[in-house]
């Protein structure tokens, strides 16, 4: 009976190594696969050696900015004003929205200052965090992490703080601020998957000349693209790239 307890024991073991060598080799694939797609989305939007901070029209490129603006947005997203709605609630959804859009500008800046298996290694190191669903946001702690965030972008790109000591605050701070907002690691890549599908769909079909349709018509509903690519990944526990991307066409052509 004392063996087949221990063996018992040593095989529940096994399998918690096992299970946790899962977990790592499934969040470094999933962190992998975000980075090499947003590296492709920069070269198609911006042109190759945007790494430069210049992109194909010569106009300037400045993430650090981008994820400060990104921040404000979110805010505002918040009855963070003393003086209008104050009993208004918070946008939930959009507040992950412009958290997605915000990892866009952390990981294009961490491919500008490193490489995607540097940047892999110190992401897979910090995104390890719990969201339970059934959690209320605090929306003051929310907005404090959120502005903590865009002080550290802010001191890396006034060149107050070397960025180097300062890469593994940023994405920390992102995660923390994700925990806060109760968007967990699946989630944020589920979503980020989704808007970078959206963002090449809205690259292929004129955003860029202004002929592009935000606003989406069709099925007697009318709602911004945004909305319907969520509800496209929402239908999936697992998704791809180019089912996302096939379901946008369909819908897509059939708006008005």
């Amino acid at each position: 009976m004392q063996q087949n307890q221990t063996e018992n024991k040593t095989n529940n073991n096994n399998t918690k190594v096992f299970k946790e060598l899962e977990d790592s080799s499934s969040f470094a694939s999933k962190i992998n696969e975000m980075f090499l797609l947003q590296k492709k989305l920069n070269d198609n939007t911006n042109g190759l050696n945007w790494e430069l901070c210049v992109n194909k029209f010569g106009k300037e490129i400045n993430w650090l900015r981008c994820i400060h603006m990104e921040v404000a947005e979110l805010i505002e997203s918040t009855p963070w004003k003393h003086w209008k709605n104050i009993s208004s609630d918070s946008d939930l959804e959009n507040i992950k929205i412009e958290l997605v859009d915000i990892w866009h500008f952390i990981m294009s800046y961490l491919l500008q200052e490193t490489n995607i298996p540097q940047a892999v290694k110190l992401t897979n190191d910090l995104c390890r965090y719990e969201v339970n669903p059934k959690d209320s946001v605090d929306i003051a702690s929310l907005v404090t992490a959120s502005e903590q965030l865009s002080f550290i972008s802010l001191s890396i790109q006034t060149g107050n703080t070397s960025s180097q000591a300062t890469n593994e605050m940023l994405i920390s701070q992102f995660f923390k601020t994700c925990k806060i907002a109760g968007l967990s690691f699946s989630t944020l890549q589920k979503m980020y998957i989704g808007k970078n599908c959206l963002n090449k769909f809205r690259q292929d079909n004129g955003y860029k000349e202004g002929t592009y349709k935000k606003i989406w018509i069709y099925s007697n509903v009318s709602e911004e693209d945004n909305v319907a690519m969520m509800k496209i990944i929402e239908r999936s526990e697992n998704i791809s790239f180019d089912a996302v991307y096939q379901e946008l066409q369909t819908v897509y052509k059939s708006t008005k």
